[in-house]
């Protein structure tokens, strides 16, 4: 039975004095010229909270009022609504009762949107309920995915190629072809999927019999498989055409990039080929240009943190690193700290492969090698630029480290990464290198390491009691009382995709150095440094800092297990007294 108001639901809400007869009159003045629904109106006007009218739309229709956000809501029941209609109606299914389906709408007492519901799941009932519309339009981009899309239009590609396995090129790159248009439709999917789960990169990995498509989601691989291996060469060519690659070239890699929009956003795709064995294997990175760049208070960095970076910063020359593996964030932070070095009165110039981001007034130069515009000769032309700050993308080479060192010392400022596992073995690094210990010593002034662990879902995360390993595990690795700790997992909802976690936190060690770290530094003695480094007391390791945010509920026990297992042996335990007895020993 369809859920009907008694009265108009204007008359309704002023009869019940929750809004005036005045600012009824306005709303419906207002919705004459919008064309909206009265009830968003009213929201829009300010005159009543969507919260006052869902509670008022669920006591008078006698209708449950749903938190859908922390639903996990399985696939086969959301597709029992299409996606169009379900943006159209803003009504979702959220649960399959047997001889009834639960549809949660925003507006339930639209009577045109409950006629073409009852048509849509028929021979099942409808039952309604109510729900709040941003949380309907969250779930809509979270749970509608592409991938029944995508497999519909690789089956027709594959249909389309069945009758012959040798591709026409000249086909291929005709835009009115058929083919063509199956495969851009299929890479727009492809992409708009992408964009919708906010993943960093996309795979697409042909393999015998079937072709994978993989999202990396948070740090964390998904995948799709297709069992049409036999359009992989149909996407790669498209592909290769949007970057500009050589299409007749299989045999070896190539990189390029190209630039889309996708659902409103702007996106910077750079993409790698690789040949293999049963084709080329493609990845491609996705920077939202859209996004805008983070700044530093944006970056998660704690505040005690961000007051010594800050400090640091304000140097007039030395050495900044950043290090840490590949995709744990560097790019951000030295960005962030450029935007914030980034005035009218300081020239500064960057060497990047790629430039990444483009930044009003800072001149940033593209590495390109195949002419011999590598960052050791970028960086010698850019000394006699007369900068007051430096960016180096990454110290890759001797000459290059050589080049940075001598630069920080003749007043530059000098902000470079390193893929190294911690702040103080990035010190280390650089005389394995082979910089002069001299150089090291007098130009770099500050490390900071940092890591990205998966946040907890704030929909469905829930407090969490240590099993017996767990504690065992926490017992090994730090002196910590993790008695009253707020330990929380992720149960899995529609926000998170079934996952437990949404979104990354930066963990982050500044190793700021002093008169003692110094002093071993030009020694060249690796081991007296890593003790003066560790016995610092304003250093705090990595894996602290990971306990702290697991202790306060914002990650969990597994996503702090594997980052203390990537980082340096030397830094568990994490007790400092262990730590003081070891330098001493040593």
């Amino acid at each position: 039975m369809k859920p009907r108001l008694k009265m108009r639901l204007g008359d309704l809400l002023v009869q019940e004095s929750i809004i005036t007869e005045e600012q009824l009159q306005q709303a419906l003045g207002e919705q004459r010229k919008t064309g909206h629904k009265l009830g968003r109106t009213l929201i829009d006007l300010r005159s009543i909270t969507e919260t006052q009218l869902l509670q008022f739309l669920s006591q008078q229709l006698n209708l449950p009022l749903l938190d859908i956000s922390k639903r996990s809501i399985p696939s086969e029941v959301v597709n029992l609504i299409p996606e169009v209609q379900a943006r159209r109606f803003r009504a979702l299914a959220v649960e399959d009762r047997g001889d009834s389906v639960l549809v949660a709408m925003s507006d339930p007492a639209d009577l045109q949107a409950l006629d073409h519901l009852e048509t849509i799941i028929a021979p099942k009932k409808l039952s309604v309920a109510v729900a709040p519309e941003q949380q309907l339009l969250q779930a809509f981009d979270n749970l509608y995915r592409r991938t029944d899309q995508i497999a519909q239009i690789a089956g027709k590609l594959e249909e389309e190629y069945a009758a012959d396995k040798m591709f026409d090129l000249a086909s291929l790159t005709s835009s009115d072809s058929d083919n063509e248009t199956t495969v851009v439709k299929l890479l727009q999917s492809i992409f708009e999927d992408a964009v919708q789960m906010r993943a960093s990169d996309i795979h697409i990995e042909p393999g015998e019999k079937v072709l994978r498509i993989r999202q990396r989601i948070d740090g964390q691989l998904h995948e799709t498989i297709l069992n049409e291996v036999n359009i992989a060469a149909a996407l790669v060519l498209r592909l290769k055409l949007m970057a500009g690659l050589d299409i007749s070239e299989k045999r070896l890699p190539q990189d390029g990039r190209f630039h889309m929009e996708i659902k409103g956003h702007k996106i910077d795709v750079r993409m790698s080929t690789m040949p293999i064995y049963h084709g080329e294997s493609v990845v491609m990175r996705l920077l939202d240009q859209s996004a805008g760049l983070l700044t530093l208070n944006e970056t998660g960095m704690p505040p005690h943190i961000l007051a010594r970076i800050r400090k640091q910063i304000k140097r007039p020359h030395g050495m900044l690193l950043v290090t840490g593996p590949t995709g744990s964030g560097k790019t951000t932070t030295l960005y962030g700290i450029l935007s914030e070095l980034n005035t009218a009165d300081r020239k500064i110039i960057t060497v990047e492969d790629p430039v990444e981001y483009q930044l009003p007034r800072i001149n940033q130069v593209q590495v390109n090698h195949k002419i011999g515009l590598d960052f050791s000769n970028v960086l010698r032309t850019t000394l006699r630029q007369d900068p007051d700050i430096i960016m180096v993308g990454e110290m890759r080479d001797q000459e290059t480290v050589e080049i940075g060192l001598r630069g920080a010392l003749t007043g530059h400022f000098v902000l470079s990464t390193l893929h190294t596992n911690d702040a103080v073995t990035s010190a280390l690094r650089l005389l394995d290198m082979g910089a002069a210990s001299y150089l090291v010593a007098s130009a770099l002034r500050v490390i900071i390491a940092q890591r990205l662990v998966r946040r907890v879902c704030h929909n469905c995360g829930v407090e969490h009691q240590p099993t017996a390993q767990e504690k065992a595990w926490l017992n090994s690795v730090s002196r910590q009382d993790f008695t009253h700790a707020n330990f929380r997992i992720g149960t899995g909802c529609q926000s998170c995709n079934g996952s437990g976690y949404r979104g990354r936190i930066g963990i982050f060690e500044i190793l700021e150095l002093d008169e003692k770290m110094i002093d071993a530094m030009r020694t060249g003695n690796p081991q007296d440094f890593a003790c003066a480094a560790l016995q610092s007391p304003n250093f705090t390791p990595l894996a602290e800092s990971a306990l702290q945010y697991l202790s306060e509920g914002m990650t969990t026990i597994e996503e702090v297990a594997k980052l203390v297992e990537d980082v340096s042996e030397s830094q568990v335990p994490l007790s400092r007294d262990i730590i003081s007895q070891q330098g001493v020993e040593a």
